[in-house]
């Protein structure tokens, strides 16, 4: 039987995760962000002053990123860099009284995208998912720090034997 990629978890996820994306960006764009810019206000309004390099390993992503997504966010007056106290060297990034205030128009976003997306799951199985997906970002996690191999014969089979749900 030849192998049918629709048939696992992880193109169910890729889909799922594209549908996130779009529905994301579209409530995002709304609110005048785009998609990933609501991730940097959230860290800032957990952590208010942080460094550009704290940033990117909070949101993991690389240095130049936050360095431009801040740039765009302070354009707008969303952000904006102060030279730290401590190191005049250094710029830190805190949120103006726009980003505070638009932090709550995200949290709207995402629990409207929540209230959509788990439509129909009870919370036993909202509770049970949570967990899964994060044993697979644990996986997929570890995977990218091992070295990557090809599928064997005997993990293509497992891979066969997973029901489609």
């Amino acid at each position: 039987m030849a192998f049918d990629h629709r048939r696992t978890v992880t193109f169910r996820l890729a889909q799922a995760a594209h549908a996130y994306r779009v529905r994301s960006g579209s409530r995002l764009a709304r609110i005048e962000l785009h998609s990933g810019q609501e991730n940097l206000l959230k860290a800032l309004g957990d952590n208010d002053g942080q460094s550009m390099s704290d940033l990117a390993a909070t949101l993991g992503v690389q240095p130049p990123t936050v360095t431009k997504m801040i740039s765009r966010l302070a354009a707008q007056d969303y952000v904006e860099r102060k030279a730290s106290k401590g190191d005049a060297r250094q710029a830190l990034v805190f949120l103006t009284e726009r980003g505070r205030r638009t932090i709550q128009s995200v949290d709207k976003v995402w629990k409207r995208i929540e209230k959509d997306a788990v439509a129909g799951i009870d919370d036993k199985d909202r509770k049970r998912l949570r967990k899964l997906l994060r044993q697979i970002e644990r996986n997929l996690g570890a995977a990218a720090d091992g070295d990557d191999h090809e599928l064997s014969a005997d993990d293509e089979d497992a891979v066969a034997e997973i029901p489609a749900v």
